[in-house]
């Protein structure tokens, strides 16, 4: 008797092995029509897949995440026989689904433009009309190499390589005429995939890796309903409209130089404004908090990052200056602040007494990112960071991570970016430990503690796998852009093993040395990254508080110009940014750029104003307020900025 537990608890018994498939169909017709793949004892699996002993399954549609990603890498596998097919040639790489639909890069002579990519829609839509059933299958890595290189997939070569040295059968789905490498899980046929669209092609390097050959990579999307991938295209056409490296510089935020580099933002007058308010924002609050600022070098000799472990496990992702074989001295420019903060910890012997001590600093860092890796102000080469290292006894170690927490929560509630955010607990992949320093008894330690911490704290998160920093695990605050796609704004890590590097000591009360735990976390992350978040959240139309430019005074005429520098004058006397539009121009065409430069409240001087001392006041989003006492729409707006008030 096997006992198949579903979710809520519910429970159906079969005398024989069953498939996941065949149970959502005995539920009902209605879930076996919508079901995208199973997830049997936590694991996320085949729809195929037959359940052979007592487990407990949950059958997944296209509302549960995993039900998505399996229904877009069939509609991946439909994408990659529709190219085979039109252009036989065309070498395979990779399609996997992401957050917002799935890509495959092909390696092709044909040029995949816009009229291609039509044609290549065309056939997928023959695909799916063909409802060809997707079957699994296994060879041995002999097998599936032969199989390959007889069909020219080099780049499928190269992966059955990889996994052959683990000496386990390789996965394969077939879909008609069309074989393809892969684990799955797949759903039941090509019919499914409904509705579709190709949204672009853009150059990808294979692996990621710029020394590779560049391939062409297809995006596209697909859902269960043609209403719902409408409805996703139109969000998609308002986010071009947000993303923030068109309209940060219609704005005049930022721009960028050919001459200068890749990955190298100017910020321009407004944009610099936006990020020295969120800096004087985030070390006014920092010092609030018992954070002691500190202020270190840009760059270090390789001593140091030896000592560190940079120099041996992100050595790549550094700017290096000199020859360690010619050079007697080789510097580099700092990806990171900590073992620059370490040195000041160093700088005299340590009691229990002195700790915690925080130091925080407003770091520059450096970093050599991969160019296909870059994008407007979300990943750069150079950049501004929150930084802070906190120093602790075990004792003191879960109250630290929580206070790191609330000021990260408490910048990001301000920021008004707090409900977009989700957590991941980023730990170590012990598959994989030359990424690593310490060993495998030191990683479980540090990740115990930080999952009773989170557990404590009650946080909801994900778990990372192979995404924890090379000396230890962290929470990582992760947020998306307009496009969808996740990066990490926030960070907070656990360490406990730079400190016995760096010889890092405080005396106990019992008179012993140890070595302290080092908390490492940024408060607001990247500057130029929370900018371009900021920019997408408001489309430009910033709270008051961050505005570049708060107020702006349109004199109608000439005459009315004394007035309006005098009004000027006025605000900026209470600390507010004003500037007036004195230009030779038509009152309405005035008032439409200040509308499309998304000022927060501009002033209109006429006769009427000059005559009783009034403001005639509108705002971006109430419109015209009419008439106010300029002291009364000083402390409007006085009040707004203190308290950081959002539209």
């Amino acid at each position: 008797m096997i006992e198949i537990t579903l979710k809520g608890g519910t429970i159906k018994t079969y005398d024989a092995p069953v498939s996941a498939a065949d149970v959502a169909k005995d539920i009902g017709m209605g879930l076996y029509k919508s079901a995208c793949a199973a997830r049997v004892n936590g694991e996320v699996c085949d729809l195929r897949t037959e359940l052979t002993d007592s487990c407990a399954l949950e059958i997944l549609t296209f509302d549960d995440e995993d039900g998505r990603k399996t229904f877009r890498h069939t509609a991946s596998h439909i994408l990659a026989q529709a190219v085979k097919r039109l252009y036989p040639e065309t070498k395979l790489a990779i399609g996997p689904a992401v957050d917002n639909g799935f890509y495959y890069d092909f390696d092709s002579e044909t040029a995949f433009t816009p009229d291609v990519l039509v044609k290549i829609e065309a056939e997928m839509k023959k695909i799916v009309k063909e409802d060809l059933k997707l079957e699994s299958f296994t060879l041995s890595p002999e097998e599936a190499l032969a199989m390959m290189e007889e069909k020219g997939e080099t780049y499928k070569v190269e992966l059955i390589k990889e996994h052959a040295e683990k000496g386990e059968p390789i996965s394969f789905y077939k879909q008609g005429e069309f074989t393809e490498l892969c684990a799955g899980p797949h759903l039941m046929s090509t019919g499914a995939v409904k509705a579709f669209k190709l949204t672009s092609c853009t150059g990808a390097y294979w692996r990621g890796d710029e020394k590779n050959k560049m391939l062409q990579r297809i995006y596209a999307t697909a859902f269960p309903k043609a209403a719902a991938l409408e409805e996703y295209l139109q969000q998609v056409e308002e986010a071009k409209k947000r993303d923030h490296n068109k309209l940060g510089r219609e704005l005049e935020l930022f721009t960028t130089s050919d001459v200068i580099g890749q990955g190298l933002p100017i910020m321009l007058p407004k944009g610099a404004r936006i990020i020295q308010l969120l800096q004087r924002f985030v070390e006014d609050e920092e010092q609030r908090r018992g954070w002691l600022l500190t202020k270190t070098p840009f760059m270090a000799k390789s001593d140091l990052y030896k000592i560190s472990g940079h120099w041996d496990h992100y050595q790549d992702g550094m700017f290096v200056l000199g020859d360690e074989e010619k050079d007697k001295e080789v510097f580099a420019l700092r990806p990171m602040t900590c073992p620059f903060q370490y040195q000041a910890y160093l700088n005299k012997p340590r009691s229990y007494r002195d700790l915690p001590l925080r130091y925080n600093e407003t770091s520059t860092l450096f970093r050599n990112e991969a160019s296909g890796e870059m994008h407007g102000l979300i990943r750069v080469r150079q950049f501004t960071i929150s930084e802070g290292h906190l120093m602790c006894t075990p004792e003191q170690l879960e109250d630290e991570f929580r206070g790191c927490l609330e000021l990260a929560n408490y910048m990001l509630q301000t920021l008004g970016l707090y409900e977009d955010v989700s957590y991941r607990f980023s730990q170590w992949d012990p598959n994989d430990r030359d990424k690593y320093i310490g060993t495998p008894e030191q990683w479980d330690e540090a990740q115990g503690v930080m999952q009773t911490i989170l557990d404590d704290l009650g946080l909801d998160y994900k778990i990372g796998i192979g995404e924890a920093a090379f000396y230890g695990p962290k929470l990582d605050i992760q947020i998306k852009n307009v496009h969808g796609k996740e990066d990490t704004l926030i960070t907070i890590q656990i360490d406990q093993m730079l400190a016995e590097k760096f010889d890092m000591e405080y005396t106990d009360k019992d008179g012993t040395k140890k070595n302290p735990y080092i908390i490492h976390r940024t408060s607001i992350g990247c500057y130029e990254r929370t900018l371009a978040l900021l920019i997408e959240k408001y489309a430009g139309a910033f709270p008051l508080w961050l505005a570049p430019e708060q107020v702006r005074i349109l004199p109608i005429a000439d005459r009315h110009h004394d007035r309006a520098y005098e009004i000027k004058k006025e605000l900026e006397k209470a600390g507010l940014r004003v500037t007036v539009d004195d230009r030779s121009e038509k009152i309405g065409y005035k008032i439409r750029e200040t509308r499309l430069q998304k000022l927060p409240y501009w002033l209109i001087v006429g006769d009427k104003e000059v005559e009783n001392g009034d403001v005639s006041v509108s705002h971006r989003g109430e419109g015209d307020i009419g008439s106010m006492e300029l002291d009364a729409f000083l402390f409007r707006l006085t009040e707004e900025v203190s308290t950081k008030a959002r539209d």
